[in-house]
């Protein structure tokens, strides 16, 4: 009962997230072990829960009527070792980019192209994070995580996560269920499979003279990309991308082709094609729209809904409705957010 009564109540959960929105917890607490996150599911008394990352995929739209439980897990661990791989296991706690840049430093090859994504460690292979062509479930092993009412450690391994596009099964039969506590990696040591045809890391990388790029240069080159682009959180109030590029079926693309040539697309499986959601928001007149000088669309990306100052979670995401019902409206695709709603 120590634990239990260690919790802060009506605490501001403003500093945790990334888009900056005031809302409270009624109860509060960390976790920096598999131990510590077991004895305070023991002791909640049947509180509804909440399980809190980096803050930077949420929009809270109200205060939390429960215990909110942050995950503070570190630590790397080497789990095997062999010539050209290595497997590395990491606490879900830590900052996705510093882990990045310490494989990167150890020469461990595989997440260069997922530099700066905001985030930690235990919400990538939620979300199956993905960047510039590469996505977690090409270098996922295993994760391991608690089941909240049982308070018993399970093993997932690949097969276990049904990885889709930002999907897993941690966001669909088995969301709400269980806490991730370590994800582990497996990442080359040497003769690095470098990806750099994917969106402007070759032209980035063309500017700097670069013709015979190392992991460095290409996770140097995709930071430079996503700073032109994307906002920084400690500036300005954002979750990043707000929603997911649509995968439509090639009729349905056809269609679109015709009307507007220059279109960008990606194949996807099942004869479907992938399409570039934030051009659909630009050329539906969304890009760098501001309400009251308070939030609005980001000037320079247009899947970025910003909190410039003041606002509440509700009224970002009526923003977003009235985008995905303009976006329907214009061009009969349906957007899908990517940040979760709470």
């Amino acid at each position: 009962m120590y634990i239990w009564a260690m919790l802060r109540t009506n605490t501001s959960l403003k500093p945790y997230n990334t888009f900056n929105i005031e809302v409270f917890a009624e109860y509060y607490a960390q976790f920096d072990s598999v131990a510590s996150l077991t004895q305070l599911l023991k002791n909640r008394k049947d509180l509804p829960i909440f399980i809190l990352g980096g803050g930077s995929n949420i929009l809270f739209t109200k205060n939390f009527k429960g215990l909110v439980l942050k995950n503070e897990i570190l630590g790397l661990k080497t789990i095997e070792e062999h010539s050209n791989s290595v497997v590395i296991e990491a606490g879900a706690g830590m900052n996705w980019h510093s882990f990045v840049l310490r494989c990167i430093e150890m020469n461990y090859g595989g997440l260069e192209n997922l530099s700066l994504i905001p985030g930690n460690v235990g919400a990538s292979p939620m979300q199956n994070i993905g960047a510039y062509g590469v996505e977690i479930k090409d270098v996922f092993e295993y994760l391991d995580a608690v089941h909240i009412s049982t308070g018993k450690l399970q093993r997932f391994y690949k097969a276990d996560c049904a990885f889709g596009y930002r999907e897993s099964i941690f966001k669909r039969s088995l969301k709400d269920e269980y806490i991730i506590c370590h994800v582990a990696f497996r990442l080359s040591k040497q003769r690095h499979n470098l990806n750099t045809s994917y969106g402007a890391i070759e032209a980035e990388l063309e500017k700097r003279q670069i013709t015979n790029p190392s992991i460095k240069d290409v996770s140097n080159a995709v930071i430079a990309i996503r700073q032109s682009k994307l906002p920084d959180p400690n500036e300005i109030g954002n979750a990043g991308s707000f929603f997911k590029n649509p995968v439509v079926p090639k009729n349905n693309f056809d269609k679109l082709l015709e009307k507007y040539p220059n279109i960008p697309n990606y194949p996807a499986p099942n004869n479907k094609v992938k399409l570039a959601a934030g051009w659909l928001i630009e050329k539906a007149g969304w890009k760098g729209r501001t309400i009251d000088g308070r939030y609005g669309v980001h000037a320079q990306q247009a899947l970025v809904l910003v909190n410039y100052k003041n606002t509440i979670g509700q009224e970002i995401l009526d923003l977003s409705n009235e985008i995905i019902a303009d976006v329907k409206f214009k061009f009969d695709v349906t957007l899908e957010r990517e940040v979760n709603i709470l």
